[in-house]
Formats: C-alpha cells, sequence, structure tokens
C-alpha cells in the first residue's frame, strides 16, 4: 500500500509496504529495464497542518549492460529515504524538498518519491560484468573473454 487515505495519518504513523511493478505507470518514462517489481518500506506520518512525512527503503534490480563487453548485467539498487516530506501549502510547490499535494488532498502516494529515488540510485553508466572483463575488440568486435578475436588488432 504505498497510496495512504489522510483519514488514516489523523490515528497515528501508517506503515507502507508495496511492490511497483516494472510496467507501472509510476516508473514510465525512467529508461530502465527493471528485472522484479521494486519493493518498497516504510512509514508514513502527519507532521503538521498538512504535511507528511515519509520514511523508507527502496530495492529493486536493474538490467544493463557491461560497459566493456556489452553483456546483461544485473545491478541491484537499495535507497533509503531519510525524509521525504508532503505538503498541501502553495508556498512549499516549488520547493524540490517537497512533494506537493492539492489544498484538499484525501490521500498521500509515495509512488513520485519512489520514480525520484529510483531514478537517482541508478548509476549512469552500470558496473562491470566481473573487473577482469577484455571487452570488445576494437575492430572486429569480438568478446575477448572468450579468448584472442584472431583479427590481430590486439
Amino acid at each position: 500500500m504505498l497510496r495512504v487515505d489522510i483519514r488514516d495519518l489523523q490515528k497515528g504513523a501508517v506503515r507502507t509496504a508495496g511492490e511497483v511493478a516494472p510496467d507501472d505507470p509510476t516508473l514510465e518514462g525512467l529508461g530502465l529495464e527493471l528485472t522484479e517489481s521494486v519493493s518498497v518500506q516504510g512509514q508514513l506520518q502527519a507532521t503538521g497542518s498538512g504535511e507528511y512525512l515519509w520514511r523508507g527503503h527502496i530495492h529493486g534490480v536493474v538490467r544493463g549492460e557491461c560497459r566493456r563487453c556489452l553483456t546483461p548485467v544485473d545491478h541491484e539498487v537499495d535507497v533509503d529515504v531519510a525524509a521525504a516530506v508532503f505538503s498541501a501549502d502553495p508556498e512549499a510547490a516549488d520547493d524540490p524538498d517537497f512533494y506537493p499535494l492539492p489544498e484538499r488532498a484525501t490521500y498521500v502516494d509515495v509512488g513520485n518519491v519512489v520514480r525520484e529515488e529510483l531514478a537517482l540510485a541508478v548509476p549512469m553508466q552500470l558496473v562491470l560484468c566481473r573487473e577482469e572483463c577484455a571487452g570488445l575488440c576494437p575492430k572486429c568486435g569480438a568478446d575477448l573473454n572468450a579468448g584472442p578475436c584472431g583479427c590481430g588488432s590486439v
């Protein structure tokens, strides 16, 4: 449950736990190839009139290519979110540290936090398939991890 009814927050903090599927619209346009659903665990609480604080953990696995040999590589992404503040205050709408809520919001959805934090946590270039990866031959494109290519350029 990543969407919390504000009325539930009047009783106290609410635990948030859920999965965001790789094809969920929340993650659309990020250009990430997720190998499994993104796991989200956290807690949402009211901090003042129209303000809510979420703290949590996000875990996912992103598939990319080895930067040397282009073989598929899975990269685990773990993000601890220390403080994501949601606010209905119109003055906070332009502040990048706040997630804006409509004036008469009836729920808080932490999906935007998951989207943003996941996008920021994925490295621009994925890791190597292994430290000693030999890469590809610059002349013929053969995978040098399988041995010399025979074209004579290396």
